[in-house]
Protein backbone atom coordinates (compact mmCIF):
# COMPACT_ATOMS: atom_id res chain seq x y z
CA UNK A 1 0.00 0.00 0.00
CA UNK A 2 1.33 3.56 -0.88
CA UNK A 3 2.17 6.51 1.47
CA UNK A 4 -1.22 8.17 0.01
CA UNK A 5 -2.91 5.63 1.35
CA UNK A 6 -1.16 4.71 4.58
CA UNK A 7 0.01 8.02 6.00
CA UNK A 8 -1.82 11.00 7.68
CA UNK A 9 -5.56 11.24 7.03
CA UNK A 10 -6.52 14.01 4.86
CA UNK A 11 -9.38 14.86 6.20
CA UNK A 12 -8.88 15.65 10.03
CA UNK A 13 -11.72 14.62 12.30
CA UNK A 14 -12.80 17.10 14.65
CA UNK A 15 -11.44 16.86 18.42
CA UNK A 16 -12.85 19.56 20.62
CA UNK A 17 -15.10 22.94 20.42
CA UNK A 18 -12.28 24.92 19.40
CA UNK A 19 -11.36 23.00 15.93
CA UNK A 20 -7.79 21.81 17.99
CA UNK A 21 -6.43 18.66 16.04
CA UNK A 22 -5.92 15.32 17.23
CA UNK A 23 -1.58 16.06 17.43
CA UNK A 24 0.17 15.64 19.68
CA UNK A 25 2.12 18.42 20.95
CA UNK A 26 5.87 17.88 20.92
CA UNK A 27 8.51 19.17 23.60
CA UNK A 28 10.76 21.28 20.63
CA UNK A 29 7.91 22.21 18.73
CA UNK A 30 9.31 20.41 15.72
CA UNK A 31 6.87 18.20 13.68
CA UNK A 32 8.80 15.37 12.69
CA UNK A 33 11.81 16.77 9.84
CA UNK A 34 9.46 20.05 9.67
CA UNK A 35 11.72 21.65 12.05
CA UNK A 36 10.62 25.26 14.27
CA UNK A 37 12.61 27.52 13.60
CA UNK A 38 13.01 30.96 15.20
CA UNK A 39 13.80 34.50 13.86
CA UNK A 40 17.03 35.38 13.61
CA UNK A 41 17.07 38.09 16.46
CA UNK A 42 15.80 35.57 18.19
CA UNK A 43 18.86 33.55 18.04
CA UNK A 44 21.45 35.30 17.24
CA UNK A 45 23.20 38.06 19.11
CA UNK A 46 25.78 40.96 18.45
CA UNK A 47 28.84 39.30 19.81
CA UNK A 48 28.56 36.45 17.82
CA UNK A 49 30.14 35.68 14.07
CA UNK A 50 31.10 33.13 11.88
CA UNK A 51 33.51 35.15 10.51
CA UNK A 52 36.65 37.33 11.86
CA UNK A 53 37.34 40.68 10.93
CA UNK A 54 40.68 42.75 11.63
CA UNK A 55 40.37 45.75 13.88
CA UNK A 56 39.41 48.64 11.70
CA UNK A 57 42.28 51.04 11.15
CA UNK A 58 41.80 54.50 12.63
CA UNK A 59 41.26 57.36 9.94
CA UNK A 60 39.24 60.53 9.59
CA UNK A 61 35.25 60.38 8.80
CA UNK A 62 34.03 61.51 5.62
CA UNK A 63 30.06 60.89 6.34
CA UNK A 64 29.73 64.27 7.60
CA UNK A 65 28.97 64.43 11.29
CA UNK A 66 26.37 61.34 9.82
CA UNK A 67 28.52 58.77 10.91
CA UNK A 68 26.28 56.07 13.35
CA UNK A 69 27.02 56.77 17.02
CA UNK A 70 26.39 53.76 18.81
CA UNK A 71 26.69 49.91 17.32
CA UNK A 72 23.84 48.75 14.51
CA UNK A 73 23.34 45.76 17.20
CA UNK A 74 22.41 43.47 14.32
CA UNK A 75 21.85 39.49 15.32
CA UNK A 76 24.90 37.36 14.57
CA UNK A 77 25.59 33.72 14.09
CA UNK A 78 28.36 30.89 13.80
CA UNK A 79 28.39 29.79 10.70
CA UNK A 80 26.98 26.83 11.19
CA UNK A 81 24.25 28.61 12.77
CA UNK A 82 23.58 30.85 9.61
CA UNK A 83 23.24 27.64 6.89
CA UNK A 84 20.93 25.91 9.64
CA UNK A 85 18.80 28.48 9.96
CA UNK A 86 18.22 29.67 6.42
CA UNK A 87 17.87 25.49 5.33
CA UNK A 88 15.39 25.14 7.78
CA UNK A 89 13.45 28.43 6.72
CA UNK A 90 13.92 26.76 2.92
CA UNK A 91 11.95 23.86 3.73
CA UNK A 92 8.97 26.10 5.33
CA UNK A 93 9.00 27.47 1.88
CA UNK A 94 6.36 26.21 -1.44
CA UNK A 95 8.21 26.09 -4.23
CA UNK A 96 7.55 25.15 -8.35
CA UNK A 97 10.38 22.24 -7.53
CA UNK A 98 8.47 20.62 -4.28
CA UNK A 99 5.16 20.45 -6.83
CA UNK A 100 2.34 22.08 -9.02
CA UNK A 101 2.24 26.06 -8.10
CA UNK A 102 -1.49 26.44 -9.41
CA UNK A 103 -1.30 30.05 -9.11
CA UNK A 104 -3.49 31.37 -11.85
CA UNK A 105 -2.20 34.72 -13.71
CA UNK A 106 1.12 34.56 -12.32
CA UNK A 107 2.48 31.20 -14.47
CA UNK A 108 4.43 29.52 -11.85
CA UNK A 109 6.17 27.02 -14.07
CA UNK A 110 9.13 24.78 -14.49
CA UNK A 111 12.24 26.42 -15.43
CA UNK A 112 14.61 24.28 -17.58
CA UNK A 113 18.03 23.70 -15.86
CA UNK A 114 19.47 23.66 -19.54
CA UNK A 115 18.46 27.35 -19.53
CA UNK A 116 20.07 28.28 -16.18
CA UNK A 117 23.11 26.39 -16.99
CA UNK A 118 23.45 28.78 -19.92
CA UNK A 119 22.63 31.99 -17.90
CA UNK A 120 25.38 31.02 -16.32
CA UNK A 121 28.35 30.32 -18.97
CA UNK A 122 31.60 32.73 -18.79
CA UNK A 123 30.60 35.96 -20.70
CA UNK A 124 27.16 35.89 -19.78
CA UNK A 125 26.92 35.68 -16.16
CA UNK A 126 29.73 38.46 -15.76
CA UNK A 127 28.76 40.75 -18.54
CA UNK A 128 28.89 44.36 -17.88
CA UNK A 129 26.14 47.22 -19.14
CA UNK A 130 29.72 49.47 -19.52
CA UNK A 131 31.73 47.20 -21.13
CA UNK A 132 33.31 48.93 -24.60
CA UNK A 133 30.49 47.41 -27.64
CA UNK A 134 33.32 45.49 -29.21
CA UNK A 135 34.16 43.30 -26.11
CA UNK A 136 30.55 42.01 -25.83
CA UNK A 137 29.06 41.26 -29.62
CA UNK A 138 27.74 38.23 -28.04
CA UNK A 139 25.55 39.48 -25.78
CA UNK A 140 24.19 42.02 -28.16
CA UNK A 141 23.70 39.32 -30.37
CA UNK A 142 21.46 37.42 -27.85
CA UNK A 143 19.29 40.76 -27.05
CA UNK A 144 18.99 41.07 -30.87
CA UNK A 145 18.14 37.84 -31.80
CA UNK A 146 15.36 37.28 -28.80
CA UNK A 147 13.86 40.53 -30.13
CA UNK A 148 13.87 39.18 -33.82
CA UNK A 149 11.84 35.79 -31.77
CA UNK A 150 9.50 38.29 -29.99
CA UNK A 151 8.51 40.16 -32.88
CA UNK A 152 8.61 37.19 -35.48
CA UNK A 153 5.96 35.17 -32.97
CA UNK A 154 3.91 38.29 -32.33
CA UNK A 155 4.17 39.94 -36.24
CA UNK A 156 5.49 43.08 -35.26
CA UNK A 157 7.53 45.79 -36.55
CA UNK A 158 9.96 46.43 -33.77
CA UNK A 159 10.39 45.67 -29.69
CA UNK A 160 11.81 47.17 -27.08
CA UNK A 161 14.18 44.69 -24.76
CA UNK A 162 15.15 47.28 -21.87
CA UNK A 163 11.40 47.40 -19.42
CA UNK A 164 11.91 45.35 -16.35
CA UNK A 165 8.81 43.65 -15.73
CA UNK A 166 5.02 43.32 -16.72
CA UNK A 167 3.98 46.61 -15.27
CA UNK A 168 6.92 48.41 -16.89
CA UNK A 169 6.22 47.47 -20.16
CA UNK A 170 2.64 48.67 -19.58
CA UNK A 171 4.22 51.85 -18.93
CA UNK A 172 6.29 52.21 -22.50
CA UNK A 173 3.50 51.08 -23.87
CA UNK A 174 1.52 53.72 -23.15
CA UNK A 175 4.57 56.70 -22.88
CA UNK A 176 5.23 55.06 -25.99
CA UNK A 177 1.28 55.37 -26.99
CA UNK A 178 1.25 59.33 -25.59
CA UNK A 179 4.07 60.25 -27.64
CA UNK A 180 2.74 59.07 -31.01
CA UNK A 181 -0.61 61.32 -30.06
CA UNK A 182 0.96 64.60 -29.36
CA UNK A 183 3.26 63.95 -32.40
CA UNK A 184 0.37 64.61 -34.34
CA UNK A 185 -1.02 67.01 -32.17
CA UNK A 186 -3.93 64.92 -30.60
CA UNK A 187 -4.19 65.33 -26.42
CA UNK A 188 -6.66 62.71 -25.80
CA UNK A 189 -7.36 62.35 -22.14
CA UNK A 190 -9.02 58.97 -21.55
CA UNK A 191 -8.08 55.35 -21.62
CA UNK A 192 -10.79 52.52 -21.63
CA UNK A 193 -9.88 49.54 -19.36
CA UNK A 194 -12.62 46.52 -19.50
CA UNK A 195 -13.42 44.91 -16.48
CA UNK A 196 -11.88 41.51 -17.33
CA UNK A 197 -8.23 43.40 -17.71
CA UNK A 198 -4.98 42.59 -15.56
CA UNK A 199 -5.29 45.17 -12.63
CA UNK A 200 -2.38 46.74 -13.13
CA UNK A 201 -3.20 48.44 -16.47
CA UNK A 202 -5.70 50.48 -14.88
CA UNK A 203 -3.19 51.98 -12.52
CA UNK A 204 -0.58 52.20 -15.72
CA UNK A 205 -2.61 54.55 -17.46
CA UNK A 206 -3.49 56.59 -13.97
CA UNK A 207 0.16 56.80 -13.72
CA UNK A 208 0.47 58.52 -17.58
CA UNK A 209 -1.84 60.81 -16.27
CA UNK A 210 -5.07 59.76 -18.41
CA UNK A 211 -8.73 59.13 -17.00
CA UNK A 212 -9.51 55.50 -16.64
CA UNK A 213 -12.96 53.97 -17.58
CA UNK A 214 -14.41 51.29 -17.04
CA UNK A 215 -16.16 48.54 -19.92
CA UNK A 216 -18.42 46.18 -18.34
CA UNK A 217 -17.91 42.42 -19.20
CA UNK A 218 -20.93 40.19 -20.82
CA UNK A 219 -22.24 37.69 -19.36
CA UNK A 220 -19.85 34.71 -21.07
CA UNK A 221 -16.90 36.67 -19.04
CA UNK A 222 -15.42 39.05 -22.23
CA UNK A 223 -15.59 43.02 -23.16
CA UNK A 224 -19.18 44.33 -24.12
CA UNK A 225 -18.03 45.45 -27.05
CA UNK A 226 -21.29 47.60 -27.89
CA UNK A 227 -20.29 49.45 -25.02
CA UNK A 228 -16.57 50.17 -25.95
CA UNK A 229 -17.69 51.09 -29.51
CA UNK A 230 -20.13 53.76 -27.72
CA UNK A 231 -18.09 55.15 -25.81
CA UNK A 232 -15.10 55.69 -28.44
CA UNK A 233 -14.45 59.49 -29.17
CA UNK A 234 -12.34 62.47 -29.62
CA UNK A 235 -11.11 62.21 -26.09
CA UNK A 236 -10.36 58.55 -25.63
CA UNK A 237 -6.44 57.98 -26.70
CA UNK A 238 -6.41 54.05 -26.54
CA UNK A 239 -7.92 50.65 -25.09
CA UNK A 240 -5.87 48.62 -22.76
CA UNK A 241 -7.33 44.89 -23.15
CA UNK A 242 -6.06 41.60 -21.78
CA UNK A 243 -6.47 38.73 -24.31
CA UNK A 244 -6.58 35.92 -23.57
CA UNK A 245 -8.25 37.95 -20.29
CA UNK A 246 -8.29 37.38 -16.19
CA UNK A 247 -11.49 35.05 -16.77
CA UNK A 248 -9.08 32.56 -19.12
CA UNK A 249 -11.26 33.35 -22.02
CA UNK A 250 -9.72 34.81 -25.24
CA UNK A 251 -11.28 37.49 -26.67
CA UNK A 252 -13.36 36.60 -29.28
CA UNK A 253 -13.83 40.18 -31.04
CA UNK A 254 -10.17 41.44 -30.77
CA UNK A 255 -10.07 42.45 -34.64
CA UNK A 256 -12.98 44.19 -34.27
CA UNK A 257 -12.53 46.21 -31.31
CA UNK A 258 -8.90 47.36 -32.33
CA UNK A 259 -10.78 48.77 -35.98
CA UNK A 260 -13.66 50.80 -34.04
CA UNK A 261 -10.58 52.27 -31.68
CA UNK A 262 -8.02 52.67 -35.01
CA UNK A 263 -11.51 53.95 -36.77
CA UNK A 264 -12.18 56.46 -33.41
CA UNK A 265 -7.92 57.77 -34.16
CA UNK A 266 -7.26 55.56 -30.92
CA UNK A 267 -4.29 53.20 -30.11
CA UNK A 268 -4.54 49.36 -28.54
CA UNK A 269 -2.70 48.48 -26.09
CA UNK A 270 -2.85 44.34 -25.06
CA UNK A 271 -1.35 43.17 -22.16
CA UNK A 272 0.38 40.50 -23.38
CA UNK A 273 0.44 38.42 -19.84
CA UNK A 274 -1.12 36.01 -20.95
CA UNK A 275 1.04 35.33 -24.07
CA UNK A 276 1.64 31.62 -23.66
CA UNK A 277 -1.55 30.65 -24.47
CA UNK A 278 -1.60 31.58 -27.69
CA UNK A 279 2.05 31.68 -28.90
CA UNK A 280 2.56 30.11 -31.91
CA UNK A 281 -0.85 29.70 -32.83
CA UNK A 282 -2.15 33.52 -32.77
CA UNK A 283 -0.10 36.58 -33.52
CA UNK A 284 -1.18 39.93 -32.09
CA UNK A 285 -0.10 42.35 -34.55
CA UNK A 286 -2.63 40.55 -36.90
CA UNK A 287 -5.41 41.34 -34.52
CA UNK A 288 -4.56 45.23 -34.64
CA UNK A 289 -2.72 45.59 -31.68
CA UNK A 290 -0.38 48.31 -31.57
CA UNK A 291 1.67 47.78 -28.39
CA UNK A 292 1.65 44.64 -26.16
CA UNK A 293 4.46 43.48 -23.21
CA UNK A 294 5.76 39.93 -23.12
CA UNK A 295 6.41 38.62 -19.35
CA UNK A 296 9.15 36.26 -20.31
CA UNK A 297 8.93 34.28 -17.12
CA UNK A 298 5.84 33.47 -17.95
CA UNK A 299 5.42 32.51 -21.92
CA UNK A 300 9.56 31.52 -21.88
CA UNK A 301 10.06 30.32 -18.49
CA UNK A 302 12.61 32.47 -16.91
CA UNK A 303 12.41 32.37 -13.14
CA UNK A 304 9.35 33.98 -11.37
CA UNK A 305 8.47 35.24 -8.06
CA UNK A 306 9.77 37.74 -5.33
CA UNK A 307 8.77 40.53 -7.39
CA UNK A 308 11.65 39.59 -10.18
CA UNK A 309 13.83 39.09 -11.88
CA UNK A 310 11.83 40.45 -14.32
CA UNK A 311 11.28 40.95 -17.82
CA UNK A 312 8.58 42.55 -19.75
CA UNK A 313 9.68 43.45 -23.57
CA UNK A 314 7.45 45.17 -25.64
CA UNK A 315 6.35 45.06 -29.17
CA UNK A 316 5.33 47.84 -31.25
CA UNK A 317 3.08 47.66 -34.84
CA UNK A 318 4.86 49.81 -37.82
CA UNK A 319 2.54 53.34 -36.25
CA UNK A 320 4.25 52.98 -32.73
CA UNK A 321 8.02 51.84 -33.71
CA UNK A 322 9.34 55.34 -34.38
CA UNK A 323 8.19 56.13 -30.88
CA UNK A 324 9.81 53.06 -28.88
CA UNK A 325 12.45 53.77 -25.87
CA UNK A 326 15.93 53.85 -26.00
CA UNK A 327 18.61 52.14 -26.13
CA UNK A 328 18.03 49.61 -29.05
CA UNK A 329 20.28 46.47 -30.82
CA UNK A 330 20.60 46.92 -34.38
CA UNK A 331 22.38 44.69 -36.33
CA UNK A 332 24.83 46.31 -38.85
CA UNK A 333 27.36 45.37 -41.26
CA UNK A 334 30.38 45.42 -38.51
CA UNK A 335 28.37 43.69 -36.34
CA UNK A 336 25.66 44.76 -33.50
CA UNK A 337 25.55 48.21 -32.48
CA UNK A 338 23.83 49.74 -29.14
CA UNK A 339 21.35 52.76 -30.34
CA UNK A 340 21.34 55.20 -27.65
CA UNK A 341 20.47 58.17 -29.19
CA UNK A 342 17.53 59.01 -31.56
CA UNK A 343 17.92 59.64 -35.04
CA UNK A 344 16.22 61.94 -37.42
CA UNK A 345 13.89 60.20 -39.93
CA UNK A 346 15.21 56.97 -39.11
CA UNK A 347 13.53 54.40 -36.77
CA UNK A 348 12.66 55.49 -33.28
CA UNK A 349 13.41 59.02 -34.28
CA UNK A 350 10.52 60.29 -31.80
CA UNK A 351 11.45 58.34 -29.48
CA UNK A 352 9.84 59.28 -25.94
CA UNK A 353 13.42 58.61 -24.43
CA UNK A 354 14.82 56.03 -21.88
CA UNK A 355 13.06 53.34 -19.56
CA UNK A 356 16.16 52.55 -17.79
CA UNK A 357 19.76 53.01 -17.54
CA UNK A 358 21.02 50.12 -19.56
CA UNK A 359 19.82 47.37 -21.54
CA UNK A 360 17.34 45.25 -19.68
CA UNK A 361 18.27 41.56 -17.77
CA UNK A 362 20.69 40.17 -19.01
CA UNK A 363 20.17 36.87 -17.44
CA UNK A 364 16.77 36.53 -18.37
CA UNK A 365 17.14 37.12 -22.03
CA UNK A 366 19.49 34.34 -22.37
CA UNK A 367 17.49 31.98 -20.58
CA UNK A 368 14.25 33.07 -22.70
CA UNK A 369 16.67 32.78 -25.85
CA UNK A 370 17.76 29.40 -24.42
CA UNK A 371 14.20 28.13 -24.24
CA UNK A 372 13.03 29.60 -27.54
CA UNK A 373 16.01 27.69 -29.24
CA UNK A 374 15.52 24.45 -27.48
CA UNK A 375 11.73 24.26 -28.36
CA UNK A 376 11.76 25.92 -31.85
CA UNK A 377 8.68 27.05 -33.78
CA UNK A 378 6.72 23.82 -33.75
CA UNK A 379 7.86 23.71 -29.60
CA UNK A 380 6.50 26.65 -28.44
CA UNK A 381 3.29 25.91 -30.41
CA UNK A 382 3.18 22.96 -28.18
CA UNK A 383 3.51 25.21 -25.82
CA UNK A 384 0.41 26.95 -25.83
CA UNK A 385 -1.62 23.53 -27.11
CA UNK A 386 -0.55 21.66 -24.14
CA UNK A 387 -1.16 24.96 -21.34
CA UNK A 388 -4.60 25.10 -22.49
CA UNK A 389 -5.60 21.57 -22.83
CA UNK A 390 -4.18 20.78 -19.06
CA UNK A 391 -6.67 24.21 -17.92
CA UNK A 392 -9.44 22.39 -19.65
CA UNK A 393 -8.43 19.13 -18.23
CA UNK A 394 -8.36 21.26 -14.42
CA UNK A 395 -11.87 22.77 -15.47
CA UNK A 396 -13.83 19.56 -16.91
CA UNK A 397 -12.86 17.60 -14.08
CA UNK A 398 -13.56 20.07 -11.00
CA UNK A 399 -16.67 21.79 -12.35
CA UNK A 400 -19.13 19.33 -11.19
CA UNK A 401 -17.95 19.85 -7.24
CA UNK A 402 -17.02 23.44 -8.11
CA UNK A 403 -19.16 26.52 -9.65
CA UNK A 404 -17.73 27.44 -12.82
CA UNK A 405 -19.14 30.25 -13.83
CA UNK A 406 -17.98 30.32 -17.38
CA UNK A 407 -17.86 27.08 -18.02
CA UNK A 408 -21.00 27.03 -20.35
CA UNK A 409 -19.05 29.51 -22.78
CA UNK A 410 -16.93 27.37 -24.10
CA UNK A 411 -13.54 25.79 -23.31
CA UNK A 412 -11.09 28.49 -21.56
CA UNK A 413 -7.28 29.10 -22.35
CA UNK A 414 -4.53 28.66 -19.87
CA UNK A 415 -6.69 28.95 -16.48
CA UNK A 416 -9.58 27.68 -15.26
CA UNK A 417 -11.87 30.08 -13.11
CA UNK A 418 -14.15 28.97 -10.32
CA UNK A 419 -16.25 30.70 -7.62
CA UNK A 420 -17.38 29.55 -4.28
CA UNK A 421 -21.10 29.14 -5.22
CA UNK A 422 -21.96 26.50 -3.89
CA UNK A 423 -20.04 26.10 -0.97
CA UNK A 424 -21.90 25.50 3.11
CA UNK A 425 -23.34 28.54 4.61
CA UNK A 426 -20.35 30.38 6.03
CA UNK A 427 -18.01 28.75 4.26
CA UNK A 428 -15.65 30.90 1.21
CA UNK A 429 -12.92 30.70 -0.79
CA UNK A 430 -10.13 31.39 1.36
CA UNK A 431 -11.37 27.69 3.19
CA UNK A 432 -10.63 26.23 0.49
CA UNK A 433 -7.76 27.92 -0.20
CA UNK A 434 -6.51 27.14 3.47
CA UNK A 435 -7.34 23.43 3.13
CA UNK A 436 -5.30 23.13 0.23
CA UNK A 437 -1.97 23.97 2.12
CA UNK A 438 -2.62 20.69 4.54
CA UNK A 439 -3.03 19.10 1.74
CA UNK A 440 0.60 19.86 0.19
CA UNK A 441 -0.16 22.45 -1.88
CA UNK A 442 0.39 26.04 -2.73
CA UNK A 443 -3.56 27.81 -2.96
CA UNK A 444 -4.61 28.96 -5.78
CA UNK A 445 -4.90 32.43 -6.80
CA UNK A 446 -8.05 33.59 -4.66
CA UNK A 447 -10.71 36.34 -5.05
CA UNK A 448 -9.32 37.19 -8.38
CA UNK A 449 -10.43 38.45 -11.39
CA UNK A 450 -12.62 40.67 -9.36
CA UNK A 451 -15.54 40.11 -11.88
CA UNK A 452 -16.32 36.85 -9.93
CA UNK A 453 -17.46 36.66 -6.14
CA UNK A 454 -15.30 34.11 -4.31
CA UNK A 455 -12.83 33.77 -7.47
CA UNK A 456 -10.64 30.91 -7.19
CA UNK A 457 -8.48 30.90 -10.41
CA UNK A 458 -6.13 27.36 -11.55
CA UNK A 459 -3.29 27.67 -13.87
CA UNK A 460 -1.66 24.38 -14.10
CA UNK A 461 0.70 25.71 -16.45
CA UNK A 462 1.78 23.30 -20.06
CA UNK A 463 4.79 21.71 -17.71
CA UNK A 464 2.60 19.68 -15.07
CA UNK A 465 2.37 15.83 -16.15
CA UNK A 466 -1.29 14.35 -15.91
CA UNK A 467 -0.04 12.49 -12.99
CA UNK A 468 0.54 15.54 -11.22
CA UNK A 469 -3.02 17.62 -12.73
CA UNK A 470 -4.47 14.31 -10.84
CA UNK A 471 -3.38 14.45 -7.65
CA UNK A 472 -4.08 17.99 -7.34
CA UNK A 473 -7.62 17.37 -8.69
CA UNK A 474 -7.88 14.97 -5.93
CA UNK A 475 -6.98 17.36 -3.30
CA UNK A 476 -8.52 20.52 -4.50
CA UNK A 477 -11.65 17.89 -5.34
CA UNK A 478 -11.45 16.62 -1.68
CA UNK A 479 -11.34 20.16 0.26
CA UNK A 480 -14.57 21.17 -1.88
CA UNK A 481 -16.36 18.88 -0.69
CA UNK A 482 -15.47 19.08 2.76
CA UNK A 483 -16.08 22.87 2.22
CA UNK A 484 -19.82 21.69 0.70
CA UNK A 485 -20.70 19.36 3.55
CA UNK A 486 -19.65 22.23 6.08
CA UNK A 487 -16.59 20.23 7.92
CA UNK A 488 -15.77 22.68 10.25
CA UNK A 489 -12.37 21.40 10.40
CA UNK A 490 -11.85 23.39 7.76
CA UNK A 491 -12.39 26.51 8.99
CA UNK A 492 -9.31 26.05 11.23
CA UNK A 493 -7.06 25.11 8.46
CA UNK A 494 -4.12 24.76 7.79
CA UNK A 495 -3.17 22.91 10.71
CA UNK A 496 0.11 21.32 9.44
CA UNK A 497 1.87 24.30 8.14
CA UNK A 498 4.36 25.78 10.10
CA UNK A 499 1.63 28.17 11.10
CA UNK A 500 -1.70 28.21 11.73
CA UNK A 501 -4.57 30.83 9.93
CA UNK A 502 -3.56 34.46 10.61
CA UNK A 503 -6.04 37.32 11.66
CA UNK A 504 -5.02 38.90 8.06
CA UNK A 505 -7.51 41.88 8.49
CA UNK A 506 -5.41 43.12 11.51
CA UNK A 507 -1.81 42.55 10.21
CA UNK A 508 -2.72 44.95 7.35
CA UNK A 509 -4.15 47.56 9.39
CA UNK A 510 -1.64 46.93 11.87
CA UNK A 511 1.65 45.53 10.50
CA UNK A 512 4.87 45.16 12.49
CA UNK A 513 7.39 46.29 10.56
CA UNK A 514 10.25 46.35 13.16
CA UNK A 515 11.90 43.67 15.81
CA UNK A 516 12.01 44.64 19.23
CA UNK A 517 11.89 42.46 22.57
CA UNK A 518 8.27 43.82 23.16
CA UNK A 519 7.95 42.47 19.55
CA UNK A 520 8.32 38.87 20.54
CA UNK A 521 6.45 39.45 24.31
Amino acid sequence: MTMLKEGRPTTPQLAVEDFAPVLPETATGNRALMLEEKLIFEIGSPDRTGVDFAPLPEGKSRLGGLERSAPIGLPGLSEQETVRHYTRLSRQNYAIDLGLFPLGSCTMKHNPRLNEKVARMPGFADVHPLAPIATVQGALGVIYELGEWLKTLTGMAAVAMSPKAGAHGELCGLLAMRAALEARGDARSVILVPESAHGTNPATAAFCGYKVENIPATPDGRVDTAALEARLGPDVAGVMITNPNTCGLFERDMKRIADAVHAAGGLVYCDGANFNAIVGRVRPGDLGIDAMHINLHKTFSTPHGGGGPGSGPVVFSAALAPYAPLPFVEKTENGFALIEEETAGEHHGGSFGRMVAFHGQMGMFTRALAYILSHGADGLRQVSEDAVLNANYILRSLEDVLDAPFAASGPCMHEALFSDKGLAEGFTTLDVAKGLIDEGFHPMTVYFPLVVHGAMLVEPTETESKAALDQFIMALRSVAERAKAGDTMLKGAPWYAPRQRLDETLAARSPVLAWSDATAA
